[in-house]
């Protein structure tokens, strides 16, 4: 933890920012794992310092010394999709909203979903005199997507679920609404070449017409209990409807019947 939490303090305000941050805490993970390996014939005696000591201090220093050489592709990625993101934010909010909107349901929770995400809020402080960001109203619309199309696919299709799948369904409609896209992941986990794309494509659909419709957004979370302070609530709740029942169906229908 020491070397994950150094990691991610060094970059966090650099050119790497969070995809340096993440990097480094896998890369602190390994560093660990190495030294364990390395530590292992040490005297029991000294059990205690190797722990306490000897592996939070050379962790912190290898992880570091590591990071000055990651750091320089990682910056290079970093500003390149900012950049790429930037671009399309002048010329076709459409667009933006697609792709950010695709970004979240890509992994759900991990590295693109929050590269989406970090984007979005990076948005909100130079449109809080506008009355906020279509970036971030994009990108929490469409990561609310998956979750409700896992509820919607266990509706619509029982019989190619699991009574355990189909109780988690309704679990997911909280997690859905409280914009937490992470309640889709089990089910992108165990069906992966057909549930990924389908969340894909509602979330991409949610995230567009939420840039289309120029919706914006003040707050960087909070689901369905800041959805007050949206440019039009009824209208971002109905994007967020379509791309769950878009997912949901196309999730549901491509979907294996259960084995007999």
């Amino acid at each position: 933890m020491a070397s994950g939490g150094k990691a991610t303090l060094a970059l966090a305000g650099v050119s790497s920012g969070f995809l340096g941050a993440l990097v480094g805490g896998f890369l602190a993970g390994g560093v660990i794992l190495v030294l364990r390996k390395l530590l292992a014939g040490i005297p029991r005696a000294l059990e205690g310092i190797r722990s306490i000591l000897l592996l939070p201090l050379l962790g912190v220093f290898a992880t570091g010394f590591l990071m000055l050489a990651v750091n320089i592709p990682m910056a290079a990625i970093n500003t390149g999709l900012n950049n790429f993101l930037s671009s399309l934010s002048g010329s076709s909010a459409v667009l933006l909203g697609l792709l950010v909107g695709g970004m979240m349901a890509v992994d759900m929770g991990g590295p693109v979903n929050k590269a989406a995400y970090v984007f979005g809020t990076g948005t909100l402080a130079a449109t809080v005199t506008s009355g906020g960001s279509v970036v971030m109203a994009a990108v929490m619309a469409a990561g609310m997507v998956p979750p409700l199309a896992v509820f919607v696919a266990t509706l619509l299709f029982k019989d190619k679920f699991t009574e355990e799948e189909r109780n988690s369904g309704l679990t997911n409609i909280v997690m859905g609404l409280s914009f937490i896209t992470e309640g889709a992941i089990p089910f992108g986990a165990a069906d992966p070449a057909r549930a990924i794309p389908s969340f894909i494509v509602g979330s991409a659909l949610t995230g567009a017409l939420v840039g289309m419709a120029g919706i914006k957004l003040m707050a960087p979370h909070g689901g369905i209990f800041v959805i007050a302070l949206t440019s039009n609530a009824l209208l971002y709740l109905l994007f967020i409807l379509i791309g769950a029942v878009v997912s949901g169906i196309l999730f549901g229908f491509l979907r294996k019947p259960l084995d007999k």
